[in-house]
């Protein structure tokens, strides 16, 4: 291997991981600035009326998890591409954060979507109209803003099996039935 220690090759695949895992948390970023963006510009004015992406709530929480997770992309990316070596505390709050952060995203593209199939077809036996007859500009962007946060939400399911395998793979679970039974009643562990 000429030089190369063990150590050195340690590193190196670190070093790479480290660089795919950050790229992989840099993606979403983006793509959650994407779809912000497209929301927030969201707005039409015709002979009906006008609409707008803060006229209902969903499109405004939308516009919040996509903004979360953008904020959240953005620095734990920039902690991952630290070198430093990963500790059990953080490799806890990696997992967890990215665990709520997906189904953060998840919940806004699911809800947004119901409002956006109500858009298209309404629903007659609530008296909700189609909209998108009249503000097919306005739906047609909202329909690209949720698209968008469900590649985010897959985007968010892979880093979350990463966080997920490193975390379990690189340490023990925690060892359950260690009591200091001074008793003499027998307990049994599981």
């Amino acid at each position: 291997m000429g030089g190369l220690t063990q150590k050195n090759v340690v590193e190196n695949e670190n070093n790479g991981s480290n660089m795919a895992e950050t790229m992989l948390r840099l993606v979403p970023m983006a793509l959650c600035v994407v779809a912000l963006v497209i929301m927030l510009k969201d707005s039409q004015t015709n002979n009906f009326g006008s609409l707008s992406y803060s006229d209902l709530g969903t499109f405004r929480y939308l516009v919040h998890a996509n903004g979360i997770c953008a904020a959240y992309s953005l620095l734990s990316a920039i902690i991952s591409a630290l070198p430093r070596p990963t500790t059990l505390p953080r490799a806890w709050t990696f997992f967890l954060l990215d665990q709520v952060l997906t189904y953060i995203i998840l919940a806004a593209g699911a809800a947004s979507t119901e409002v956006v199939y109500l858009g298209y077809k309404g629903d007659t036996a609530v008296t909700w109209s189609e909209t998108c007859g009249s503000f097919g500009g306005f739906c047609r962007k909202a329909t690209a803003s949720v698209s968008i946060t469900f590649i985010v939400s897959l985007c968010y399911v892979g880093i979350s099996l990463l966080s997920s395998y490193r975390l379990f793979s690189k340490y023990d679970a925690p060892v359950v039935g260690h009591y200091n039974n001074k008793g003499g009643v027998e307990i049994s562990t599981y």
